[in-house]
């Protein structure tokens, strides 16, 4: 029996897939679970159409991603720290600093979490960061750390 996907099932498929599976496991368990349908033709219909949403969806995200990273990698950030005779800084640099930097500077707002400083940052100068927008995005930005 064919059934259409509604959530993802482990060993089985994700959501909005069509796989084919046992009557007696469609009728007992993923129909009433609400983890699938049967796969009839309006429900086929409904699929494809998600599809199409899900496909352009994708396409503007993916235009988006490449303004940001074109606007990130345009010119460096600049972080400001408070930094000692010797040139090193007090504490480090962290991901929230270039996050805010990046609200700041740039206009975008990117989850600290995304957002992966390559080295540690002890002392001025010229450093490198990853910034994972997912789907295999990741983009490298730089940022200079500058006295205060």
């Amino acid at each position: 029996m064919q059934v259409i996907l509604i959530k993802d099932v482990d060993n089985l498929g994700s959501a909005h897939e069509m796989v084919e599976v046992k009557s007696g496991y469609a009728r007992n368990y993923l129909i009433p679970q609400k983890y699938a349908v049967e796969a009839s033709p309006s429900n086929v219909k409904v699929m494809e159409e998600r599809h199409k949403q899900l496909s352009k969806k994708e396409d503007k995200l993916i235009a988006e991603i490449a303004n940001v990273t074109e606007v990130l990698k345009a010119s460096p950030l600049k972080i400001g720290a408070k930094i000692g005779t010797s040139g090193k800084i007090f504490g480090s640099v962290t991901a929230i600093q270039l996050a805010r930097a990046i609200r700041e500077q740039k206009g975008y707002e990117i989850d600290r979490h995304r957002i992966n400083i390559i080295d540690d940052v002890k002392e001025a100068g010229t450093y490198k960061a990853n910034v994972d927008f997912g789907k295999d995005k990741l983009v490298e930005i730089s940022f200079e750390v500058v006295g205060e």
